[in-house]
């Protein structure tokens, strides 16, 4: 049993949403990089991970580990990449990523087309180094983006497994609720496809005060200390991007 527990942060932001978002643009710090002005609330985020992505009948879902890891030296980007993918721990949660992935695209995929199409592949960004296997299918005929949609959500990363006990678990023991974190920002288009990323590395912006929310997976032998670390680095880009804009705004 594997429990994503999260934290939510905040500090006080009298600055211009879009200004963020930008400073966030400039540090380069995931793929997807997204701005919403809900009038009463603005939502700015850089997730690193697809939840699900459609085009022309062709599926992909990410599964991504993070480890949480600023790597600015050659040195230490070579010696992170060696441990992720020969640290026994990290591969296994990881296979156990995949499987969880295929079983999810599985059930709507025509039979025979699943595929690992990567394996273990290193991504890094801003402030966190990533594990990163895809899985492609071939969406059954009779099924759309919303199936896809329904059968992969919430993703694997947020909630972990099994998926339905980690959610009554982080319901009971989270002190608030996670509002648009581990949720999914991206679009569904009238050609049928669709493209949506997990939200996280994502803050809400409402009445001057910027919120963050991050966690990461607990299991019996978790050391509390290293995953609130962990919580705080996954946050750490948009933190460092908001402070950038800070620091113009009042100098």
């Amino acid at each position: 049993m594997q429990v994503v527990c999260s934290q939510r942060m905040s500090l006080p932001f009298t600055a211009d949403p879009v200004a963020l978002y930008r400073s966030i643009r400039q540090l380069k710090s995931s793929p997807y990089m997204y701005y919403l002005n809900l009038e009463d609330f603005h939502i700015v985020g850089s997730s690193p991970e697809i939840l699900a992505r459609l085009e022309d009948e062709k599926l992909q879902s990410d599964l991504l580990q993070v480890q949480d890891v600023e790597g600015r030296m050659k040195k230490m980007i070579l010696r992170w990449n060696k441990i992720m993918v020969n640290d026994p721990k990290e591969i296994a949660e990881h296979l156990m990523l995949i499987d969880l992935g295929r079983n999810d695209v599985g059930r709507i995929a025509e039979p025979g087309s699943v595929e690992v199409t990567e394996k273990f592949g290193i991504e890094r960004y801003s402030h966190v180094m990533h594990m990163v296997s895809n899985v492609e299918a071939k969406i059954k005929d009779n099924l759309s983006a919303i199936d896809l949609f329904r059968a992969t959500f919430p993703g694997w990363n947020c909630v972990w497994s099994s998926k339905i006990r980690a959610m009554e678990i982080i319901d009971e023991f989270e002190p608030v609720k996670r509002g648009i974190y581990g949720g999914a920002i991206g679009y569904l288009s009238w050609q049928g496809n669709m493209d949506m990323a997990i939200a996280i590395r994502t803050a809400i912006i409402k009445d001057q005060v910027l919120y963050i929310q991050a966690g990461g997976g607990w299991v019996a032998d978790s050391v509390p200390e290293l995953e609130w670390k962990e919580s705080l680095n996954k946050g750490r880009a948009i933190f460092k991007a908001a402070e950038m804009v800070q620091e113009k705004l009042e100098g």
